[in-house]
């Protein structure tokens, strides 16, 4: 499966916040390391509720750890379309 049309800058405030590790944000957010590695790479689409508290971590509004990418919606949704067809 392809991206998520959500993009994220985890990394870089990862970085801005003292080098903050993967497996530390994960622990005061409650997710495991992998989780956090798959949200940042953009192959996983966290739940409202954790981006909330990502965003709470670095102390930054919602809107400055992520976007919505309206043209890798489309994509992503043609690719999931396709997926189902082949499997039915």
């Amino acid at each position: 499966m392809g991206k998520t049309p959500v993009t994220n800058r985890i990394r870089v405030l990862r970085a801005e916040h003292g080098d903050i590790s993967q497996g530390d944000l994960a622990a005061r957010i409650g997710m495991t390391r992998q989780t956090v590695a798959a949200i940042e790479k953009g192959k996983y689409a966290p739940s409202l509720e954790a981006a909330f508290r990502i965003a709470a971590v670095f102390g930054v509004p919602f809107s400055d750890v992520f976007q919505y990418e309206p043209d890798a919606d489309a994509a992503f949704l043609k690719l999931q379309k396709n997926a189902v067809k082949k499997d039915g």
